[in-house]
C-alpha cells in the first residue's frame, strides 16, 4: 500500500473514531461470520454528494477489509461498468438503476444513501411549467428533467429543448445566458450559487414529491453480492455509518473527502453535506423509491419493465433490513 494511502487511512480512522464513536464494537460482532474476501472496489467520481462512499474507507478497514480501492468511473457508463465487474459498488440515481436493470445489467440495488442534492436553476418564474418552449441543460440525467417536466403536465419531448452533450458544456452555456435553465448537482450547484447565476426553481432536498424519495442509492455488482454476502453487508453498513457521520459531523466528513482528494473545495463540500438529508436512510423506504422512479420511467416509455419486475430482478433489501435492526434505525 502506498505510504500516502496508509497515512490517509490512519488519519481518517483517528478522525472518525474521535468524531462520533463510529468505530466502537458492534453488538454481536463476535458472532459475525468471517469475511469471504478482504478486497472491495468502490467507484470514484467528482460528485460531492457521494461523500459516504468516500468517508467509509476507514470504517471498512476497521471491519476487516485490507484492500480498499477506489476506481475512477465515467458517466454514463458507470452502471454498465458495475455490471461488468470493473468495480464492486457505486452510488447513483435510482432512476439510472431502474434503467440499467430494465436493460439486463447484472446489478443489485441494496440501500438508499441520501435524499436531495439536485437543483434546477432558471429564470425568475413560478415553476417548471413555465419552462415550456425553453432550452434546458443538465450534467447528469435527461430522464430526471424529463420526469420533472412530465410531472407538471409538460411533454418533455415537445415542450423542452434538452441540451445534454458534455462537449457543449451546458453548465457554461447556462452561465453565459445561452440556455434558459440548468439541472445541477454538487459541485455544480455551488459553482452556480457563488456568482449568483440564475434563480432556483426546484430543490429535490425540499420540494415534493422529489424530497420524499432517495436521490442516491447504492448498488453492487450482482456476482459480488451473491458470492460475498458477509462482505456486502459490511460494505453497506460502513456506507450507512458514514452517512450518519455526514449528517451529525458534516465538518469532519467534508474535511475527510477533501483530504482524500475526492473534491477540492471544503466550503462546497460542507455546504453539500449540511443541506442534504444524509440521515434519510433511517426513515425513507428504499423499495418505494425504486417503485416511484420506475413507474415514472414506465409512463414515459423509458423502460419496458413494470416497477414490480424492476424490484424483483434488481433489488435486495435483506442486508439493509438486518443493519436497521442492528443499529435500531
Amino acid at each position: 500500500m502506498p505510504q500516502t494511502q496508509t497515512r490517509r487511512s490512519f488519519l481518517s480512522m483517528a478522525v472518525l473514531a474521535g468524531a462520533a464513536g463510529l468505530l466502537s464494537p458492534r453488538r454481536g460482532s463476535a458472532a459475525e461470520p468471517a469475511l469471504e474476501t478482504t478486497t472491495v472496489r468502490l467507484a470514484r467520481a467528482p460528485v460531492i454528494c457521494f461523500a459516504p462512499q468516500y468517508v467509509c474507507e476507514a470504517l471498512l478497514r476497521a471491519d476487516g477489509f485490507t484492500d480498499v480501492r477506489y476506481v475512477d468511473r465515467t458517466s454514463p457508463r458507470q452502471l454498465e461498468d458495475l455490471g461488468r465487474g470493473n468495480f464492486d459498488f457505486d452510488s447513483g440515481l435510482p432512476l439510472a438503476h431502474a434503467i440499467a436493470i430494465d436493460h439486463g445489467r447484472p446489478i443489485t440495488v441494496l440501500t438508499g444513501v441520501h435524499a436531495g442534492c439536485y437543483e434546477l436553476f432558471g429564470p425568475c418564474i413560478r415553476g417548471i411549467a413555465d419552462l415550456k418552449g425553453k432550452s434546458v441543460g443538465h450534467g447528469g440525467s435527461t430522464e430526471l428533467i424529463s420526469m420533472m417536466a412530465a410531472y407538471v403536465g409538460l411533454d418533455p419531448k415537445k415542450d423542452l429543448t434538452l441540451v445534454d452533450d458534455p462537449a457543449a458544456k451546458p453548465v457554461d452555456l447556462f452561465a453565459e445566458g445561452k440556455l434558459d435553465a440548468y439541472l445541477a448537482f454538487p459541485p455544480e450547484v455551488q459553482e452556480l450559487h457563488a456568482p449568483k447565476v440564475g434563480h432556483v426553481i426546484l430543490r429535490t432536498a425540499v420540494d415534493r414529491p422529489w424530497s420524499q424519495y432517495f436521490c442516491c442509492m447504492m448498488a453492487a455488482n450482482r456476482e459480488y453480492a451473491a458470492r460475498y454476502p458477509v462482505a456486502t453487508k459490511r460494505v453497506i453498513r460502513a456506507v450507512l455509518k458514514a452517512a450518519d457521520l455526514c449528517a451529525s459531523e458534516p465538518e469532519v466528513a467534508a474535511r475527510l473527502i477533501v483530504q482524500g482528494g475526492f473534491t477540492e473545495r471544503y466550503d462546497y463540500a460542507l455546504q453539500t453535506l449540511t443541506e442534504n438529508p444524509y440521515g434519510a436512510w433511517r426513515e425513507y423506504d428504499a423499495e418505494d423509491t425504486i417503485r416511484f422512479y420506475a413507474l415514472r420511467l414506465h409512463e414515459l416509455g423509458m423502460i419496458k419493465s413494470s416497477p414490480q419486475k424492476i424490484i424483483a430482478d434488481g433489488a435486495d433489501w435483506r442486508f439493509l433490513d438486518e443493519i436497521k435492526r442492528e443499529m435500531k434505525a
